[in-house]
């Protein structure tokens, strides 16, 4: 197979919250076998060639499953590792690969090997998780945050000693520099690849190994933000000591050869969660040898302004400091961030799905961005979300409602008989919804299908090269995606005015699509884009 056709560089990769996707039991949560069901229309109906699945693993659901208490298992309130292994087989009956949320750096504190671990100081396991002594006065042993608010250190009243959590007090971070939680950890992914998953994302990527010294933090004078969320308690400090020490790599590199033993037959591939946004430390995942992370995800857009020039130059910025044979990727919605048509606004929502399914680079749906789901307002008594009522925000929540797949009770997620959700459902169901969309040749999942299958039937967006179109008029964003057989030039209007492209490039061609669905006519001279209109010519 040559490189340049592995799978996870042509694909559609898909976001699945399970939770919200769909629920069968009648419980008011989604499982497994509400994922089985709607392969269908993942494969058939939009085109998706990945998906990516939220934790299920048995949990005490502090932190909604990324607080692991079993990492070979399924929670029963999403069924069973049946269930899982069923789901697993439909997807690859009709070639969709399967990606599973593998979180290494932290378990629940209710694990097995955590609950050893603070049972004395003598306990073999006493070294898989990061203990140190108070300071002289009984403090913490140094400055670290939670990610969440307050101290990174709660002690344990039992042993007089303080674990680290970079999250929650009940995710307590896993030691990396012990080789026997390494190989524990590797042995939990070999029981999943031999499964037969075709890989995993892995959780806060970047925070595996802390400095060894315990150093503190330094200030952060500038108040610059370390991750794209409001400015908070955590964001007072420069985070250089309590995650990514550069022997971070080497882990990188033996859970890179554990794929590589697997890919044989099968190429296997991982995503890393990594929320850092200066370019050569972030580019550092691929490995110096591209024998790391196969795709470090790349947040840049998720903070961003939504403007012409600032998309332009985050873009640019990628493509300058990809390592040689990099492959790059884009995220522009996920369980931790708000919405895109939230952010943007429904109009740029459309704009924003042709630049997600147009830039070089995989891309990744948020389940139900397609259908321009919002965030929902949750009100203060039905908030769940422990970051947020941590830090008295909506934080999360809002962009983990659950599917919109009919203009029925509950949205068609649940049974009509369900007493209730786990979290609200949006107000405006009964017209943002699947069902009623496929029926609408303008809706934003008309967009997505036609951006999908346009993606497949012209190469030269999956595998084509990149280039900025220079003369592009003020508040428009033009590139090139071009091949040896095919060129499409991308033109986006970021702007409530309308836009005359007059580009040597229009002069001939047709348009293939606009987020408008309405055209798709041959060119002879300039075009025009309306008001937040993208458009794909064929040149």
């Amino acid at each position: 197979m040559r490189d340049e056709l592995v799978w996870w560089k042509t694909a559609v990769f898909y976001q699945v919250y399970p939770r919200s996707y769909l629920d069968t039991t009648g419980n008011g949560i989604g499982d497994l076998q509400g994922i089985k069901q709607k392969i269908p229309y993942l494969k058939q109906t939009l085109g998706i060639d990945a998906i990516w699945i939220s934790p299920f693993y048995p949990s005490p659901m502090m932190d909604f499953g990324y607080d692991v208490s079993d990492y070979t298992d399924v929670d029963p309130i999403f069924g069973s590792l049946e269930d899982f292994d069923q789901l697993l087989s439909t997807a690859h009956q009709v070639g969709i690969r399967v990606i599973l949320d593998m979180v290494p750096n932290h378990s629940s504190d209710q694990h097995a090997w955590f609950l050893e671990s603070c049972s004395s100081l003598e306990n073999p396991k006493r070294d898989w998780y990061v203990w140190s002594d108070p300071k002289p006065n009984g403090s913490p042993p140094n400055n670290w945050l939670s990610v969440f608010g307050g101290s990174a250190w709660e002690l344990d009243l039992t042993t007089a000693q303080y674990y680290l959590h970079s999250f929650l007090k009940e995710q307590p971070d896993l030691n990396w520099r012990n080789p026997d939680v390494q190989e524990a950890m590797f042995e939990i992914v070999r029981f999943w690849l031999e499964r037969g998953v075709d890989g995993f994302r892995i959780d806060v990527a970047h925070y595996l190994m802390k400095d060894p010294a315990l150093r503190d933090n330094p200030l952060n004078p500038s108040g610059r933000k370390s991750i794209h969320k409001p400015l908070g308690e955590y964001d007072t400090q420069q985070h250089l000591y309590d995650k990514g020490h550069p022997d971070i790599h080497q882990v990188y590199r033996d859970f890179r050869h554990l794929l590589d033993d697997y890919s044989i037959n099968q190429p296997r591939m991982s995503m890393g969660e990594i929320h850092i946004f200066e370019w050569k430390e972030w580019s550092s995942y691929y490995g110096k040898q591209l024998d790391e992370i196969h795709l470090p995800l790349n947040f840049s857009l998720l903070g961003a302004g939504w403007e012409a020039d600032e998309i332009r130059v985050l873009v640019e910025e990628l493509e300058q400091n990809l390592p040689e044979g990099a492959w790059p990727n884009y995220v522009l919605g996920n369980h931790d961030d708000r919405r895109i048509l939230s952010r943007y606004g429904a109009d740029q929502a459309r704009t924003a799905a042709m630049l997600l399914l147009t830039l070089r680079g995989t891309p990744i749906i948020y389940y139900g961005d397609e259908i321009g789901m919002a965030d929902v307002d949750i009100p203060p008594e039905k908030r769940l979300d422990p970051a947020g009522i941590r830090q008295s925000i909506q934080a999360r929540d809002p962009n983990r409602t659950p599917m919109q797949w009919l203009d029925a009770p509950w949205a068609g997620f649940s049974d009509p008989e369900t007493e209730d959700l786990w979290l609200p459902q949006a107000n405006n169901y009964r017209e943002i919804n699947v069902e009623k969309q496929l029926e609408n040749p303008r809706s934003m999942l008309s967009l997505y299908q036609a951006l999908i299958s346009i993606r497949k039937t012209h190469p030269v967006l999956q595998s084509g090269s990149y280039q900025t179109i220079p003369d592009a008029p003020p508040g428009c964003y033009l590139y090139l995606r071009e091949s040896q057989q095919q060129r499409i030039l991308v033109a986006l209007n970021f702007t409530a005015v309308d836009c005359l492209i007059e580009s040597p490039n229009v002069k001939k061609g047709k348009i293939l699509l606009s987020t408008y669905c309405d055209r798709n006519n041959s060119l002879s001279g300039s075009c025009n884009l309306r008001p937040y209109e993208g458009i794909l010519i064929l040149l």
